[in-house]
């Protein structure tokens, strides 16, 4: 896989380019100069210690945060100008790190209040459960590993569930670019084995890209690993490399 820039003129090679990427929080750089590219169908995992930058990377991407300089494409389409719900309508999906569904609904309400077409005013008014609405939440209800539970309230799911729920909340609008923060914290190790396993399946269509502190689980994951420091890219690779990279070991792995 690329990482090299793409020129100018050239169309986008890239699903994400990040360049130049500045943020200052009174004076403070939290993100600092940084360039990320992720090509399609790809899991880029951002490791690196706390206070690193990589959840600010995430809010910038998906609008939360406002970038002081630098710029976000997204299948060569600017993000840093467009607003958080035209973020998401461009295909970028992002999960924060507690999961945050319907406890009171069942999956498959969870699942059907998040399918796009309920998602406009309009949309809402003339949303009917048809045949296309159930065939799909059956299928992102197997994707994720709760065809059985469909019909259980989001409340008696385990943390693990829940998680998974909520990557199927986002899979169901068909993003492009799925960001996933921490997403495996609090789940037993049999869980953490089938979001993996989730997570490979679901490349076929789109990139993911994943902060996570669990390096068993990135091992399992990640096509590429980005390690940030001090809100910078310290080192970018396969697993291997940036293990074995002296830099990295000094601030991140040796601690």
């Amino acid at each position: 896989m690329t990482t090299q820039p793409i020129g100018q003129g050239m169309a986008p090679d890239f699903l994400l380019e990040i360049e130049n990427l500045t943020v200052s929080f009174d004076g403070f750089k939290a993100v600092n100069d940084l360039s990320l590219y992720v090509d399609k169908n790809e899991i880029r995992v951002i490791i690196g210690p706390n206070g690193a930058g990589k959840t600010t990377v995430l809010d910038l991407i998906c609008g939360r945060t406002k970038a002081t300089s630098g710029s976000i494409r997204f299948k060569g389409q600017e993000l840093t100008r467009l607003s958080e719900n035209k973020i998401v309508l461009a295909g970028v999906g992002r999960k924060f790190q507690t999961p945050s569904i319907y406890d009171d609904l069942t999956v498959f309400e969870n699942l059907e209040i998040s399918y796009p077409r309920g998602r406009t005013v309009f949309g809402a008014l003339t949303f009917r459960r048809d045949a296309q609405v159930i065939e799909r939440i059956e299928e992102i209800a197997e994707m994720i590993f709760l065809s059985d539970r469909l019909h259980e309230r989001g409340e008696f799911l385990s943390h693990g569930q829940k998680q998974w729920l909520e990557i199927g909340m986002l899979l169901i609008q068909d993003p492009e670019l799925l960001m996933l923060d921490e997403p495996v914290a609090g789940m037993s190790v049999t869980e953490r084995v089938k979001t993996a396993e989730l997570l490979n399946r679901i490349i076929k269509d789109r990139s993911v890209l994943v902060i996570e502190h669990d390096m068993k689980f990135v091992e399992d994951i990640a096509h590429r690993v980005t390690v940030l420091h001090q809100g910078k890219v310290l080192s970018e690779g396969s697993m291997e490399r940036v293990q074995n990279d002296p830099k990295v070991i000094e601030v991140y792995l040796g601690h």
